[in-house]
């Protein structure tokens, strides 16, 4: 009896570490968009679409986790060119003089059950650091069936302002709320199990 609790203990342990590791964004299914109010109009978006960045996960402890994401700020992309090259010039991101925006998180907290957390970070833009809150939702983690990987999905949401980070230009007639909707899947790196 002894013999089978202690091997279920050690399953139960197994399980629930199974996906304690470093894991490494796959860029291809990395997503930050981003929205915002244009005069009442309408809602434009547009999404960032070089990012890079790790993530250190572990199911049985997960306010030990740690994200850290470098966005390329040339990488924008509205659909619209003449707006996406208006963007990287000085009166909004000015991506000559501030190439990257990074995302470090400081502290992880549960949410209303294992699948929600709420991850709050130094997010440094335009040269400017602020802290931002994201509502993080775990999709999945599992063995990834095409990679023949251990992978973890998370989408997240946040609001931020513009002018926090020196970049308000036209507010408020351009809002300078703008609404974060982030979806990431992430690789057991080789170097992280």
């Amino acid at each position: 009896m002894i013999p089978r609790l202690v091997l279920a203990s050690a399953l139960s342990l197994a399980s629930a570490s199974a996906f304690a590791a470093t894991y490494t964004l796959d860029p291809g299914h990395t997503q930050v968009v981003y929205s915002w109010n244009h005069f009442g109009y309408s809602h434009p978006s547009g999404q960032f679409g070089k990012i890079e960045g790790t993530l250190d996960f572990d199911a049985a402890a997960p306010t030990k986790a740690k994200v850290e994401v470098s966005i390329d700020m040339k990488s924008i992309n509205t659909n619209v060119p003449a707006l996406d090259e208006h963007l990287q010039k000085a009166d909004f991101f000015d991506v000559a003089q501030f190439p990257q925006a990074t995302f470090r998180s400081t502290k992880v907290e549960t949410g209303k059950d294992d699948r929600h957390f709420r991850v709050t970070g130094d997010l440094t833009l335009h040269g400017v650091t602020k802290p931002v809150v994201l509502e993080v939702t775990l999709n999945k983690a599992a063995a990834h069936p095409m990679r023949k990987k251990d992978a973890i999905g998370f989408d997240a949401t946040a609001t931020l302002k513009r002018s926090d980070f020196g970049v308000g230009a036209f507010a408020p007639n351009v809002s300078d709320e703008v609404s974060l909707r982030i979806t990431t899947e992430a690789m057991v790196s080789d170097a992280g199990k």
